[in-house]
């Protein structure tokens, strides 16, 4: 087993991806919990899909492929898109779930658009903008890695010191903002801190499946736990497992992409902690469900007993 690791690890580029992704993983499971809690899974989805024209007029200002520069595009469209969704929600009826789709779906469009007209100019080939779309890990290097590691040092700093902050909003915003509590600004913030993991996870999993990695750990820490605290660490353990597992399938099946494999493992890990969790696990219930039953019916005979028995008794007194 150990032989086998050593092997897997002895090239440094599947080193880097491998660290990588880890640290991807890492750092959305840890970001997800909020945005999971507050009922905002479709965040992610929108800011990823909403990066998309950030990374193509990027590349139309520059005409070159940095990829320093495609993330700094996503970036500002990401927070471009955060401001929309907050204008269309507190400037109309429309809802914040609609508002999302409404986001989602424009960006998007604009960027599929945008992409088509690159692939078609002169440049176009050689843009690579194609594969945003679904991600390339295993173009990671050491400077992707250096800025994965700066962003889930940042995420982790923020979480921790705004922890009873981001709980107080995502559980009770009503209670957050009675208690003098910026809860706009907190919110815009756990935003924020949502588009830079989105943008970091884009290159290796793409702007489809980026969401994923933002939900999935998170809702199956929730499984295990009623504890935020717990379920962050969880959230994070899980994401990094999926990062892993992704990175090492990938590098024993020739041709098989880490990022959807990342995604397949978190989805993987969801399922089996939505299936076996000890109080919130589909068997877990199953069985309290039984014993619940069988106590009943244990009780109910117990019950029918004593009335026969009294039944017996009166007879017995009138004979």
């Amino acid at each position: 087993m150990w032989n086998w690791i050593v092997a897997i690890l002895s090239d440094p580029n599947t080193r880097w991806i491998l660290l990588g992704c880890l640290l991807l993983g890492f750092s959305s499971g840890i970001i997800g919990s909020f945005t999971f809690l507050r009922k905002q899974s479709l965040i992610g989805d929108t800011l990823a899909h909403a990066a998309l024209p950030g990374i193509c007029i990027a590349f139309m200002l520059t005409e070159t492929k940095s990829v320093g520069l495609f993330l700094f595009g996503a970036l500002v469209a990401g927070i471009v898109a955060t401001f929309g969704i907050s204008w269309i929600t507190r400037y109309s009826r429309i809802k914040q779930d609609a508002a999302m789709g409404i986001v989602l779906t424009v960006f998007f469009g604009v960027g599929v658009v945008m992409l088509t007209r690159i692939q078609h100019g002169a440049s176009g080939s050689q843009s690579g903008l194609d594969k945003y779309l679904f991600g390339q890990a295993a173009s990671m290097v050491m400077t992707d890695v250096y800025v994965m590691g700066g962003v889930c040092l940042v995420l982790l700093i923020a979480c921790l010191a705004w922890f009873k902050e981001f709980k107080l909003v995502s559980f009770d915003p009503g209670f957050a903002r009675g208690m003098g509590l910026p809860v706009a600004m907190l919110e815009q913030l756990i935003l924020l801190l949502t588009v830079i993991a989105v943008v970091a996870g884009i290159q290796a999993v793409g702007v489809v499946l980026v969401a994923a990695l933002l939900v999935t750990p998170a809702a199956a820490a929730r499984c295990w736990t009623d504890s935020l605290a717990l379920m962050v660490v969880l959230a994070g353990i899980f994401g990094a497992l999926s990062g892993a597992t992704g990175t090492i399938f990938s590098t024993l099946v020739p041709n098989l992409p880490t990022g959807p494999v990342t995604v397949l493992a978190a989805t993987v890990l969801f399922a089996g902690s939505a299936l076996l969790a000890p109080r919130r696990g589909l068997l877990a219930r199953r069985l309290r469900s039984i014993q619940a039953k069988s106590a009943y019916m244990r009780e109910e005979r117990a019950t029918l007993q004593t009335l026969a028995t009294q039944r017996n008794q009166q007879e017995r007194g009138e004979m």
